[in-house]
């Protein structure tokens, strides 16, 4: 019996935000390549300019900035995910952020050659308009709970919400992103295994 190959995992992804076509695919197919990274693998340094789009199929990635000497974790991109330095690759700048691969990570990448090339294409044009926007709300989601919430309730939501980082990001990071020393999360992960509801 025959069964159809599946889909490329870059081309599921981008199925969730517009139709694509076999011909729209088959071109952003032949621009993409795949590569391997290793843990603790630095795919782009602060101060460099950023010129790849990036589809992440496995693995997990963390963005952190070096400021007087600290390092200080923004947040971490999950897969299936597209990602980049925003800023760097639209209009050329040394990034403000580097990007890690906190574990072994498979990864697509595109030139910002290419994917201008395929604006022309409305698929590839709304999939990247609408990815732009998800990204900004996120952003925005962040920046609203570091201004409103304190680390200790972001930290219940985290475990509820995104568990996903409380068992693949180590605690030093986990800290740096909540704004927190370590110290004082240990305290907080303490206070909540021992005040949550106990099961019988």
């Amino acid at each position: 019996m025959d069964r159809k190959a599946p889909l490329h995992p870059f081309r599921k992804f981008i199925s969730n935000y517009t139709t694509i076509s076999n011909e729209d695919w088959a071109r952003i197919e032949r621009v993409i390549t795949r590569k391997e990274y290793g843990k603790g693998v630095t795919l782009l340094e602060q101060g460099k300019v950023c010129k790849k789009l990036y589809f992440l199929e496995s693995g997990f990635l963390r963005y952190y900035v070096v400021r007087k000497g600290e390092d200080i974790t923004k947040f971490f991109t999950e897969p299936p995910y597209c990602f980049t330095s925003q800023r760097s690759f639209t209009q050329n700048t040394p990034a403000q952020e580097s990007i890690e691969a906190l574990e072994h990570s498979i990864i697509w990448e595109m030139s910002k050659a290419n994917a201008d090339d395929l604006l022309e294409m409305g698929a590839w044009n709304n999939f990247i308009r609408q990815l732009v926007q998800e990204v900004q709300f996120y952003t925005e989601q962040i920046l609203v709970a570091i201004q409103n919430e304190t680390a200790e309730h972001r930290y219940v939501k985290m475990i509820t919400e995104r568990s996903i980082l409380i068992q693949k990001v180590p605690l030093k990071h986990l800290a740096s992103y909540l704004g927190i020393a370590p110290q004082s999360l240990s305290r907080i992960r303490k206070k909540f295994f021992e005040e949550r509801p106990k099961l019988t």
